[in-house]
């Protein structure tokens, strides 16, 4: 049986913008990842975790020693819009969203005006991007402020993104469903 989150024919060709959502340990990275490796292009990988603890450490570790050689990584927590700005050597994943918000919420960073300015530089980028984010909307509405206002401004963020975006594919069990373009 063939692996369910390998890309399929139709998305061998990147489009310019692609947003891969998905629950925690859907399969969301493995798909962009595959998706990307499918090009047979040098790609760049923005990482957005931060190492803070000995178990993170090992996550990233881990999730570097199965992407293997092929991949550019850059670790950029906060400031992905400066990079993407100089990144033309090919495709670039960003893994993931949600981090990146968690990372601008923890430093105090103005949340909106960051969103503001990926926003205006995705369309401006040369190369095919893909962007994996989270879905944190499909449970309980949390319990504290806090926690209610990160997943209201990451839906609000995968929202803004979905609207530019070329293709959209939704992850759940390992299954990709494509939500928009081909």
């Amino acid at each position: 049986m063939p692996d369910p989150v390998q890309p399929t024919a139709d998305t061998a060709t990147l489009p310019p913008l692609t947003l891969v959502l998905g629950g925690a340990r859907s399969g969301k990275s493995r798909f962009a990842e595959a998706m990307i490796t499918a090009t047979g292009q040098q790609a760049i990988y923005l990482a957005t975790a931060e190492a803070r603890d000995a178990e993170m450490t090992a996550r990233i570790a881990h999730h570097r020693a199965e992407r293997g050689a092929g991949w550019i990584t850059i670790e950029e927590p906060l400031d992905i819009v400066l990079r993407l700005g100089t990144e033309t050597r090919g495709p670039v994943l960003i893994d993931c969203l949600t981090l990146w918000l968690s990372n601008l919420m923890g430093a105090d960073r103005d949340v909106p005006r960051e969103a503001d300015r990926l926003m205006t530089a995705l369309p401006r980028i040369g190369v095919p991007v893909v962007l994996v984010a989270n879905e944190v909307g499909l449970g309980i509405v949390p319990d504290n402020a806090l926690a209610r206002r990160f997943r209201d401004e990451a839906g609000r963020l995968n929202q803004r993104i979905a609207a530019i975006a070329s293709r959209v594919v939704f992850i759940a069990a390992g299954l990709p469903m494509t939500l928009k373009g081909g």
